[in-house]
């Protein structure tokens, strides 16, 4: 289930980022995770829910990108990265990448013996 972190809102005078609970899943929000400031924007429309995540001097790494993801999603839950075509990409901030998760749809998964040998399938 998607949800947001409401403490975790951008809250600047007068800044148009801003948003409250009132926006339900939608706003900016700034996550503090192992002394980084990962600075995300959330929506949940046109069947998409939506989490960007940047930083100020690079892209975020898998740890950031897996902590935004039980944030804002349950653990149990599957979201995706796309790498669309070249012609297709849209890149208005530099160290930014996206997790997304199609609203009325299952996200199929691969077998998980393509990726690797489950812990508790390993043999001494």
């Amino acid at each position: 289930m998607f949800q947001v972190p409401n403490d975790c809102r951008f809250k600047l005078k007068n800044h148009s980022l801003n948003s409250s609970d009132a926006d339900g899943n939608n706003g900016a929000f700034i996550i503090i995770f192992e002394g980084r400031e990962l600075q995300c924007i959330a929506s949940d429309g046109e069947g998409w829910d939506h989490v960007s995540v940047s930083l100020s001097n690079r892209c975020p790494n898998w740890r950031e990108m897996s902590y935004i993801k039980n944030l804002f999603w349950d653990e149990e839950d599957t979201v995706i990265q796309f790498h669309p075509p070249k012609s297709e990409y849209i890149n208005n901030l530099p160290y930014c990448l996206h997790l997304w998760r199609p609203q009325d749809i299952k996200i199929p998964l691969p077998p998980s013996i393509l990726v690797g040998i489950k812990e508790s399938e390993r043999k001494e």
